[in-house]
C-alpha cells in the first residue's frame, strides 16, 4: 500500500495547484516514476512508430518501454501485429536488434520457433503430449491510425482511440503515411524526466530565444501570446499570423483538407489535439528556406503550400505533416531523470535521396531544435532537484496547453489510484 507521508502520490495529487507546475517528486521520485510506468505507459495507448517502419513481410521492429519489450512485425499476410518479445519457453528475448527481417521468429536460446502471426511452430524435445497451440506469443494491442502505430499493454485498452482515429482520419489521410518511407531516425537521450520533455513541447513561450532554426518556418504565435506585452512590430506580426490562419483554413478546407482545431487534450482518456497551421515565408515546409525539402510530394498532394498539420497525443507524441514530408516524435521514459526522444522523418516511398531530397535540408531544423530542447529539459530537471524549487505559475497566454497536459496526467494518476 502507498504510504501517507507528505510526499506520497495521493497527497501530492490532492494538493496540486491548477495552473502551476508539479511538485519536485513528480519529476525526481523513483516511486512516482514507477507509478508513471504502471498507470500511464502500461495502461494507455502509446505511440511507437509508423507502418513504414516494417514495410515488408517479415520486417520486425522492437520497442522497449521500461521492462516491457514489444515486437512490431508484419506477417506473411501483410498484417502488422504486436507481441511481447518473450519466448514462451523460459522467457528469453526473441529479437535483440531494433529492426531486422526474418522468415520466422526463432529463439536464440533453445530454437523455439514462431510464425510471424504468433503461433508456436516448433519446440524440440518437448515430448508427444506437448501442445504447441498453448504456447504462442503473447499479443499486445495495436492500433494503426492512418499508418501511425499505437500499442497498449493493458488487458483492456481504452476504447476511445477509435473516436480519435475517426476524427483524425480525414486530416491524416491526404499525407498517405502508408505510402511513405522512413528517410532518417534519431534517438536523443534527454537528461530530464519525461514529463518535462512533454511540457517543453506543449508551449512556444521559449521559442523566440532558443530556436532560431524552428522560428524561421514556425510562428511562435500559434501557441498563444500576450497582446499587452507586445511592441508595435510584434503586434503587427501576430495580426498577420491570425489573418493567415483564417484565410488559409478557409482555402484548405475549401479544397477538401480539414484544417481547423480539434482539441481534446484533457477531457479524454486518449487525449489529442490537431490543427493545420501556416508556415511562414515560402509556406511549404519546416526547412530553413521554408521550401519543400522533397520535390516528390506525399500521397496525391499537388500543392506544396499545405502548411504544417500538427497532431499531438497524450501521453507521449507529437507530429508535423507537410505536403513533402512528415516528422514524428515519440517520448519513452528511461528513468526519473533520463528520457528517450525518438524522431523519424518520412518522405514519399519513391523519393530518392540526392535526387528528390537532400537529407541535410530535410532534417536540419528539427535536429537543431531537438538538441536545443534537450538542453532546456536538462537545465529544468537540474533545477527541480534543488531544495529551493517550488511549483511556479504557468502563463495564461502561452502555457495553457502545458496545463492541459499536466491536468490530463494528474487526472489519469488519480483515476488509477482511485
Amino acid at each position: 500500500m502507498l504510504d501517507r507521508s507528505p510526499e506520497s502520490p495521493r497527497v501530492l495529487l490532492a494538493r496540486r495547484r491548477p495552473g502551476h507546475s508539479l511538485e519536485a517528486p513528480f519529476y525526481t521520485s523513483p516511486e512516482i516514476f514507477d507509478l508513471d510506468i504502471e498507470a500511464i505507459f502500461f495502461r494507455h495507448w502509446i505511440y511507437v512508430g509508423v507502418e513504414p517502419d516494417v514495410p515488408f513481410e517479415g520486417d520486425v521492429m522492437v520497442v522497449d518501454i521500461d521492462r516491457a519489450s514489444i515486437l512490431i512485425v508484419r506477417g506473411d499476410d501483410g498484417v502488422i501485429r504486436a507481441f511481447h518479445n518473450v519466448c514462451r519457453h523460459r522467457g528469453a528475448r526473441l529479437v535483440h536488434d531494433e529492426k531486422t527481417s526474418v522468415g520466422k521468429l526463432v529463439c536464440k536460446y533453445h530454437a523455439w520457433t514462431y510464425d510471424l502471426d504468433g503461433p508456436l511452430l516448433h519446440a524440440e524435445h518437448m515430448g508427444p503430449e506437448f501442445d504447441t497451440s498453448c504456447h504462442g506469443l503473447k499479443p499486445v494491442h495495436l492500433k494503426s491510425v492512418e499508418g501511425l502505430l499505437f500499442i497498449c499493454l493493458a488487458d483492456t485498452p481504452p476504447t476511445d482511440i477509435d473516436e480519435m482515429a475517426a476524427a483524425m482520419g480525414p486530416y491524416l489521410a491526404p499525407h498517405a503515411i502508408r505510402d511513405a518511407k522512413v528517410a532518417y531516425q534519431t534517438d536523443l537521450i534527454e537528461e530530464g524526466n519525461w514529463k518535462i520533455t512533454m511540457e517543453n513541447n506543449r508551449e512556444c513561450y521559449h521559442c523566440a530565444g532558443n530556436h532560431p532554426e524552428l522560428t524561421v518556418p514556425l510562428f511562435e504565435y500559434g501557441f498563444g501570446f500576450s497582446p499587452e506585452s507586445m511592441d508595435e512590430a510584434k503586434a503587427k506580426e501576430a495580426n498577420r499570423y491570425a489573418c493567415m490562419v483564417t484565410d488559409l483554413h478557409g482555402e484548405w478546407e475549401g479544397a477538401g483538407f480539414p484544417s481547423r482545431e480539434i482539441e481534446h487534450l484533457a477531457d479524454r482518456v486518449t487525449g489529442f489535439r490537431t490543427e493545420r497551421l501556416p508556415i511562414d515565408r515560402a509556406g511549404e515546409s519546416q526547412t530553413l528556406d521554408t521550401k519543400a525539402a522533397s520535390t516528390k510530394l506525399l500521397g496525391t498532394l499537388t500543392n506544396p503550400r499545405m502548411g504544417g498539420l500538427s497532431f499531438w497525443t497524450q501521453p507521449n507524441s507529437w507530429h508535423h505533416f507537410m505536403a513533402d514530408h512528415i516528422v514524428t516524435f515519440s517520448v519513452i521514459p528511461l528513468s526519473p531523470d533520463r528520457t528517450l526522444l525518438r524522431t523519424k522523418w518520412l518522405v514519399h516511398k519513391d523519393a530518392v535521396e540526392g535526387v528528390d531530397y537532400d537529407l541535410k535540408r530535410l532534417t536540419e531544423v528539427w535536429i537543431a531544435t531537438n538538441a536545443q530542447d534537450g538542453d532546456l529539459v536538462g537545465i529544468q530537471h537540474s533545477g527541480v532537484k534543488s531544495p529551493a524549487y517550488e511549483p511556479g505559475p504557468y502563463s495564461p497566454y502561452t502555457e495553457g496547453l502545458v496545463e492541459k497536459f499536466v491536468a490530463w496526467y494528474t487526472g489519469r494518476l488519480s483515476a488509477y489510484l482511485g
